[in-house]
């Protein structure tokens, strides 16, 4: 048997990779966080399969489930949302795993970043504008930042910046950054991305902590700021110019 760790991807049932829908409809038990993962997503388990909530447990107890199914010969299918390389808490899993001698692998998923960006209709690298993505959290309610991950710090770099977490933060978050970018830098919220109750919020470091406020968010939301939310006029890439077909 495997514990197949899946990227659930954003919330939409078919926002996730072929291979994550084979293997959620090929495992007899389904382990996933119900505040997190869609009832769509779940829609791929086979009929029967043992559906386990971990949103209530704790790490050891999760862990039991593993073995017990281990136990049993039976695959699992671990959802995480998103993709699983970045805040999945993956690692601490896979760590005791192997320890155990239980067999595991991971398939990607679709982050919530790249799908917030597609539905705000936006490439958040644009040529001579914006060519490097900073993917950070905000660190009040989790392990602390390592030194050198300040979101001061990584500001100063001026491109576009991705945030997890930091819906309840917003105001603190935009005052931060708008002293390096500038109070009318764009600035984005998007909430439950791919959800039939998806938002998206679009304004200003000046003005979207008062537009996130007015909705209600406070949590299941990326911050994106930078200015390739709204660049235009900017010059084409080279990877289809004619300059480039000419240097041939």
């Amino acid at each position: 048997m495997t514990i197949h760790f899946i990227g659930a991807g954003p919330g939409a049932g078919d926002l996730i990779t072929l291979r994550a829908q084979r293997l959620i409809a090929s495992s007899p038990v389904c382990v996933y966080a119900g505040a997190l993962v869609s009832p769509e997503v779940l829609g791929h388990c086979p009929a029967g399969a043992r559906l386990i909530d971990s949103q209530g447990l704790n790490l050891d107890q999760i862990l039991s489930e593993f073995e017990f199914a281990h136990a049993r010969g039976e695959d699992v299918a671990r959802l995480h949302s998103g993709d699983l390389s970045i805040y999945s808490a993956v690692a601490e899993q896979t760590r005791r795993l192997d320890e155990r001698g239980i067999p595991w692998d991971m398939t990607p998923g679709v982050p919530a970043f790249a799908a917030a960006a597609a539905a705000l209709a936006r490439e958040l690298t644009v040529p001579e504008v914006a060519q490097t993505v900073i993917l950070t959290r905000h660190g009040a309610r989790a392990s602390a930042l390592p030194p050198g991950e300040e979101l001061d710090l990584l500001a100063s770099h001026g491109t576009t910046l991705v945030i997890h977490l930091g819906a309840q933060a917003i105001d603190q978050i935009a005052s931060t950054l708008a002293e390096h970018y500038g109070s009318a830098c764009p600035a984005a919220v998007a909430v439950r991305v791919s959800h039939s109750d998806e938002q998206l919020i679009r304004g200003t470091l000046d003005t979207i902590a008062a537009q996130t406020h007015a909705t209600g968010i406070k949590r299941s939301a990326i911050i994106i700021v930078g200015p390739a939310l709204t660049a235009s006029g900017f010059r084409d890439s080279h990877l289809y110019s004619a300059a480039r077909e000419r240097s041939r």
